[in-house]
């Protein structure tokens, strides 16, 4: 953990071009490649941390945790807006150069881990006490949808802004009967608001990534529309839908469902519950996800 002395931050570039030439600079000087395994991609364009750090929302209320600071880019923009940062780095050469370029700023621990093996709920609360607690992170493409899970379970933050791979950020924010569309989509509108902010071009990172990046924020449900008991049967019934999802929707259901009810019970449940008995989970939007678990309480 580090906590340093206020003065000017260490890097400021007139052009993408030095940013680029300093960013490489700066890996040379402490013997470091980017690491593919870590889904290390450093940001070079610097009015994207601004722009992230303003689409947010974060403000001096605010405490924000940040996974995979790498060299800083984001996490200075977001120590002037937030009133404090938390940042979880798992990759150990970085550390020092990244402790170098935020040499200064009060409001900041760094912390040197694996942000899958964090007790979440227990790290906003130690570092990030008395403050509105969000999350603003580039997220390592390589452990996108396990961290996302991780925040939205540790049922501690208000929002969620990160940049993901492109297809990521479709998959979250996509409409039933589409491709896109799957479990996670289901589970990520269950429990937040998603909205894609802006695309990022590969052209602004170095190394280039081979995909386009996006900004997407997901701002937390006050409200869960099931209770606790019924959230269980609803994410069951989803998993169903979408395990099998070149099934019918009663075969989906079945197969899970075989040694608690028949087939033509199952069908029947479908039918009551106002879907056509040939229909796919994929086509089922979330609303209607919903109503199928809450039929299914009064169905069996």
């Amino acid at each position: 953990m580090n906590r340093s002395k206020k003065t000017n931050n260490t890097l400021e570039y007139s052009t993408e071009e030095n940013r680029t030439s300093s960013i490489r600079g700066l890996l040379t000087a402490h013997g470091i490649k980017s690491s593919k395994s870590m889904g290390q991609n450093f940001l070079t364009d610097p009015n994207i941390p601004a722009r992230i750090v303003k689409s947010s929302g974060i403000d001096k209320t605010c405490g924000v945790l940040e996974v995979g600071p790498g060299l800083g880019a984001l996490t200075l923009e977001l120590v002037k807006a937030a009133g404090h940062v938390t940042v979880v780095e798992l990759d150990k050469r970085l550390i020092p150069a990244l402790q170098k370029i935020i040499s200064g700023c009060e409001n900041i621990n760094i912390i040197q881990g694996d942000i899958l093996k964090q007790d979440i709920k227990k790290l906003v609360g130690d570092t990030l006490p008395g403050l509105e607690p969000h999350v603003c992170a580039n997220l390592p493409y390589n452990i996108t949808t396990p961290a996302l899970t991780a925040f939205i379970e540790s049922n501690v933050f208000m929002s969620i802004t990160v940049m993901v791979q492109k297809e990521v950020a479709l998959r979250i924010c996509a409409k039933s009967d589409t491709p896109e569309y799957g479990a996670f989509t289901v589970y990520a509108n269950y429990h937040t608001e998603p909205q894609i902010l802006f695309d990022v071009s590969p052209e602004c990172f170095t190394p280039r990534p081979k995909v386009t990046s996006s900004v997407i924020r997901m701002i937390t449900r006050e409200e869960k529309p099931l209770d606790v008991e019924k959230e269980k049967t609803f994410f069951k019934i989803v998993r169903a839908a979408f395990g099998q999802r070149r099934k019918t929707l009663v075969n989906a259901l079945y197969a899970v469902f075989s040694n608690e009810y028949s087939k033509e019970e199952i069908t029947l449940f479908v039918e009551n519950s106002g879907f056509d008995a040939k229909i796919r989970g994929e086509a089922l939007s979330i609303d209607e996800f919903i109503k199928l678990t809450a039929n299914f309480y009064h169905a069996f």
